[in-house]
């Protein structure tokens, strides 16, 4: 498998020898740049393709690679100031600014420079994705009679039944409808029910996403804290009657950032709340699947045990596979789903069939279990190395809650702590962390930071990060100690 280290560092070399050839003059070929460099031949084609996507290079099926010849003149710089104005009037009039703030998404989806140990990330590491299983089932998906048609509106039918046992309770297929990922479908389910200027209550803190999509629809975020056992009902009553908010969104299992489980007394009391105020619950259920091998049994999703179409239920394949496998369910009851379909439909149109067809064979397969248990394995594994290294080298940061599923630690600084100085810092020495700030809609009450132990490599590559860490806090508290010798110090291989 080619690494995109490999690919970025060939593609640099030809591009510092270029100059060697003529315009439209052939270069070496495939096997003899395999053989120079010793590198795959997909890290040869991956590299030319990203030389032709500069314009250095073209490339001729069955013919070879050639030096581009020049641009025939130089592009023309235009003046786009005009559009800070047409932005900011498109806005004037809107109860609450479309702000769109995309950096909290962004930190979990940008690469980190190599040689980073990537503590930011939020998918699972290639060396724990299903990649036989998933290569396996779209060469089978792409043989089904009919896999290269629209698919039904809604998803396939048989995709839904799975969603649908997959929930329980007495959700049916006919409820269930197939998204493009859980971003997608969390967009979907706040345009259908939040005109813009509303507001909508969220946990605190919560995942930055989230904030954002409310945000860039014009909706206002109201905060409700969350403690070790979730959305405190309590409070939540008072946002209710203080807002007059007519959504919540609320992750009840392992929630982004603290991990916490939403308690066995307080879900039926988040459903009798939300709908004396009727009001709607969007249950954000994605990391489902990365439950840890310790974890005992899960309680169900609050759809399960919801008759009164209080609960938008967002379910996801991509946590526990890879980030492009971007299948997702929007699960709901009552005249909403319409709304829910139609937004979807304007949006989207559908969830590509070849994927739909794709998940069908992956989820049915003997792999799919297997990999569910390696996963939790690993997970639970990594978890227990990034705590005791924390505990280890890193007492000052405090772990209130070790959580039983998903794929991060929260940790809370010490009062003062400035946490972007931390994260810059932390880059310096090598290691990816993202500060806390972004996960809270209002004022923090703290600084943290959030440590993901699953785009990681392995338990090596966690210790030799939460090192680095170290360095960085000695860096940033003024201590004298010796720090990180550079990104690639020590870095497992």
């Amino acid at each position: 498998m080619y690494e995109s280290s490999s690919v970025g560092e060939l593609a640099s070399k030809l591009r510092q020898e270029l100059d060697r050839y003529s315009p439209g003059e052939k270069l070496p070929s495939s096997r003899a740049l395999i053989e120079r460099f010793r590198v795959s031949p997909v890290t040869v084609s991956r590299a030319l393709a990203q030389l032709a996507a500069e314009g250095l290079v073209t490339t001729r099926p069955g013919a070879g690679a050639y030096r581009a010849e020049p641009p025939a003149a130089a592009r023309v710089t235009g003046d786009t100031s005009w559009q800070e104005v047409a932005l900011s009037a498109d806005g004037a009039a809107d109860l609450v600014p479309r702000t769109v703030d995309a950096s909290g998404v962004l930190a979990t989806l940008a690469a980190p420079p190599p040689g980073v140990v990537e503590f930011n990330g939020g998918y699972l590491h290639p060396s724990l994705q299903p990649e036989r299983a998933m290569a396996a089932a779209l060469a089978r998906a792409g043989r089904r009679p009919g896999a290269w048609g629209r698919p039904p509106i809604e998803g396939l039918p048989e995709l839904r039944e799975w969603f649908a046992r997959d929930i329980g309770g007495a959700v049916t297929a006919a409820e269930v409808l197939v998204t493009a990922g859980g971003q997608s479908a969390l967009t979907t389910a706040l345009r259908a029910l939040a005109p813009p200027g509303a507001p909508v209550l969220v946990e605190s803190p919560t995942y930055p996403g989230l904030l954002a999509i409310a945000r860039s629809a014009g909706l206002r975020p109201v905060p409700v804290p969350v403690d070790a056992h979730g959305v405190r009902p309590a409070l939540l009553a008072d946002a209710f009657r203080a807002t007059g908010a007519r959504v919540l969104v609320s992750q009840p299992l392992f929630q982004n950032p603290t991990g916490a489980v939403l308690a066995p007394e307080r879900r039926p009391e988040v459903l009798r709340i939300a709908r004396a105020a009727g009001a709607f619950v969007i249950e954000d259920d994605v990391v489902r699947r990365l439950v840890h091998e310790d974890a005992g049994p899960l309680p169900s999703p609050l759809a399960a045990d919801d008759p009164d179409g209080v609960v938008v239920h967002v379910g996801s394949l991509t946590k526990a596979t890879s980030a492009s496998f971007r299948v997702c369910a929007l699960t709901a009851r009552g005249p909403v789903l319409e709304r829910l379909r139609a937004i979807q439909v304007v949006d989207t149109f559908f969830v590509p069939r070849p994927l739909q067809e794709a998940a069908l064979e992956l989820v049915g397969s003997p792999a799919w279990p297997r990999h569910l248990r390696s996963v939790a394995a690993e997970l639970k594994n990594r978890r227990d190395t990034m705590t005791a290294a924390l505990r280890l080298h890193l007492p000052e940061l405090a772990l209130p809650h070790v959580p039983s599923g998903g794929y991060h630690l929260w940790l809370r600084l010490p009062d003062g702590t400035d946490e972007t100085a931390l994260a810059s810092a932390a880059l310096r020495a090598g290691v990816a962390v993202t500060p806390g700030r972004p996960y809270f809609s209002a004022e923090p009450p703290a600084p943290h930071i959030r440590l993901s132990f699953a785009a990681v490599a392995g338990p090596a590559e966690i210790t030799e990060g939460v090192r680095r860490l170290r360095a960085a806090w000695a860096e940033t508290r003024g201590e004298n100690r010796s720090t990180s010798q550079g990104p690639d110090a020590n870095l497992p291989t």
